[in-house]
């Protein structure tokens, strides 16, 4: 069967296109901004350094990270290395919500040149701190740094509701979101 066939499904014989890795991350891709804009503006601007135990980060180093992952897409997708952003200094989380959405914006226009050869074929090499970490296709670094993004939105919106913020809607409703 060749990529562009349909394959039949186990549900009622009923037929579905194949989606390819590029077209899927795309869709997720977008799908993840807005949850990600609305949890980084809920965070409380006065409750920055708040934690819930010395061992975990701060609210605002995890806001940072998560952008500088944002930042980090637009170089893996127009070179072949990415020295990992650590940080990236903000100075209200308005701002950095209105920088996220900029960013995200920038490698989404990126992405719209791509095709399935230079998205699947292609490897970048990720450096931290200027020191080599790994080497993987352009597609799997991709897919490494949205997945975190969401791992740490959810670090992040744990934080929300104790630090006296309202928990947006993300993949539905949250508690803060219904009107009682």
């Amino acid at each position: 069967m060749s990529k562009n066939q349909s394959k039949k499904s186990k549900f009622r014989g009923l037929t579905r296109p194949q989606m390819k890795n590029l077209d899927f991350f795309k869709a997720c891709f977008q799908s993840e901004l807005n949850a990600t804009f609305d949890t980084i503006k809920a965070i409380p601007e006065n409750k920055l350094e708040y934690t819930p135990h010395p061992i975990n980060r701060t609210a605002y180093e995890i806001a940072e990270h998560i952008v500088a992952h944002i930042f980090d897409f637009s170089v893996i997708l127009q070179n072949d290395s990415c020295d990992e952003r650590l940080a990236f200094p903000f100075s209200s989380p308005s701002d950095l919500a209105d920088k996220l959405k900029s960013l995200w914006t920038e490698a989404t226009d990126i992405l719209e040149s791509y095709d399935d050869q230079k998205w699947e074929e292609e490897t970048v090499s990720l450096l931290v701190g200027g020191k080599p970490f790994a080497v993987m296709p352009r597609f799997q670094m991709m897919w490494f740094f949205l997945n975190d993004i969401i791992h740490h939105r959810g670090q992040l919106s744990s934080y929300i509701r104790p630090m006296g913020g309202k928990n947006p809607a993300v993949y539905g409703w949250s508690a803060d979101t219904v009107s009682a």
